[in-house]
């Protein structure tokens, strides 16, 4: 998740129940954090091995999905509200309750939509555009609706209220938000290996489901990190031990993340040395010009000529979408303004109800031994057997050779000032392993089966528990 936290320590692994404070000692982020972790693991572990993979209450399920045609306009679904459980997720498909302006309230609220049913085009998340060809329902039949979901990190850039304005406009935010993000999709019976012609039964889809949701899942990537002294180090002076590797003058959480997905041959990737948390609000754009809030709180958190930058959105960010790399060429101070290398995407960046905002990537800097080149404003990723790559201050990476590369995966390097080296696991002979993503982790459920526009042609592939509470009198 891009947000400014000094380190990831939660390990399933390590089977901590607890995160236990100590009188008198410093407590940091990773710590409280880490409890947030462990019982999120644990509630919905429990959950799982209660109730399955996927399933909703037997009194109130969620996302019950109906089909309707289009005539002059796209065709759409409707998703009921209701709760439904996804791999241990709560997920909360309830209409909020519309609200009235205080000036004008009669008592007569009419919206004008049903307030217990999203539309496939007006789910909160799905940010879905009828202009996009890819966003549009299938129009072969059959194919199976499913839910999609993540969780992503919300900072107040995204979400002004979460900041404390009694804190003064100076002061940088507090802590940001975890956010389950929920999308209903449809897969083309196609790509399920079933066709009109299969007569598949809920059980044959379901089945067929589990297989495309396997060949999605498993991680084909895998990084290795570590820190390497610079040559001519002793020429340098410094204030860090003589023998220290890692050369960098504060502590940093280094992330590393896919841009583009592919085999090696194509990927691409991006490093930020802040856990790619340095992102201002954007107030307007005009062409290559962008206009922000703020150009950051210090010399380390700004932007400069040179770096590469996003810009993107509340819809880009729920959508799991890499928007372009654009260069910063030019930075007009009194202004807050930043001149980019091109316009960004059209569409991104210009609604203020989806909170625009810039993110910079630091990947600028990479030069020395194993220098990848620039793609597009991101780097080519090799992963030839034995090649390290060069980030800064000696901070090195590797990719494993034969990988196949998903936008958005991602690993977190903390590289540490004491110590002089990055934490990173290693083998009894101190020899750095290969780990795999650190995320995106995705979650995946059937919904419903479409066979047709005619009237029941959408079979229900949902799945219900019942309490487990009971009254007394019916156990005697």
């Amino acid at each position: 998740m891009h947000a400014d936290f000094s380190r990831v320590t939660f390990r399933p692994g390590k089977h901590y129940s607890a995160v236990l404070a100590q009188q008198g000692r410093v407590q940091l982020d990773a710590d409280a954090n880490e409890q947030t972790a462990i019982a999120l693991h644990r509630e919905r572990t429990a959950v799982t091995d209660l109730v399955g993979r996927h399933g909703g209450p037997a009194a109130a399920p969620g996302f019950l999905i109906g089909y309707k045609p289009g005539d002059r306009v796209p065709d759409d679904l409707t998703i009921g509200g209701g709760r439904y459980y996804v791999d241990g997720i709560l997920l909360d498909a309830t209409r909020p309750a519309p609200g009235v302006p205080a000036e004008t309230d009669d008592g007569d609220q009419d919206d004008g939509e049903d307030a217990t049913v999203w539309g496939y085009w007006t789910q909160p998340d799905g940010y879905r555009d009828p202009e996009r060809a890819t966003d549009r329902l299938p129009d072969k039949f059959p194919y199976l609706v499913c839910l999609k979901v993540w969780e992503r990190a919300v900072t107040a850039v995204e979400d002004p209220e979460i900041r404390e304005v009694a804190l003064g406009a100076a002061m940088p935010d507090t802590a940001a938000r975890r956010k389950v993000v929920w999308q209903v999709l449809p897969v083309p019976g196609a790509e399920l290996g079933l066709t009109a012609r299969s007569k598949a039964t809920p059980a044959d889809v379901r089945e067929a489901f589990d297989r495309w949701v396997t060949e999605r899942g498993a991680p084909a990537a895998w990084l290795a990190a570590r820190a390497e002294r610079p040559s001519r180090a002793d020429e340098e002076p410094c204030p860090t031990h003589p023998e220290a590797r890692y050369r960098g003058p504060e502590n940093q959480l280094y992330r590393v993340e896919v841009h583009r997905g592919g085999t090696a041959d194509r990927a691409t990737f991006k490093w930020s040395r802040e856990n790619g948390s340095v992102t201002l609000p954007v107030a307007s754009l005009d062409g290559a010009w962008v206009t922000l809030a703020t150009l950051g709180s210090d010399d380390k958190l700004d932007i400069d000529a040179g770096d590469w930058v996003e810009v993107a959105d509340a819809a880009h960010e729920s959508r799991d979408e890499r928007a372009p790399l654009l260069r910063v060429e030019e930075v007009d101070l009194p202004g807050r303004r930043v001149r980019l290398s091109a316009e960004p995407a059209p569409g991104t960046g210009r609604r203020a109800d989806r909170h625009p905002f810039l993110r910079r990537w630091d990947h600028r800097g990479s030069t020395g031994r194993g220098a990848p080149r620039l793609v597009e404003g991101a780097l080519a990723l090799k992963d030839r057997e034995g090649i390290w790559i060069d980030l800064e201050d000696g901070v090195q990476v590797l990719f494993r050779a034969g990988g196949a590369y998903r936008p958005g995966d991602h690993w977190i390097v903390p590289a540490r000032t004491a110590t002089g080296s990055v934490e990173w696991p290693r083998d009894t002979a101190r020899r750095p392993l290969l780990q795999p993503p650190a995320g995106i982790e995705t979650h995946y459920a059937p919904l419903a089966w479409v066979r047709g526009k005619a009237a029941g042609g959408v079979t229900d592939l949902r799945q219900v528990f019942a309490p487990l509470a009971v009254p007394v009198e019916s156990t005697t």
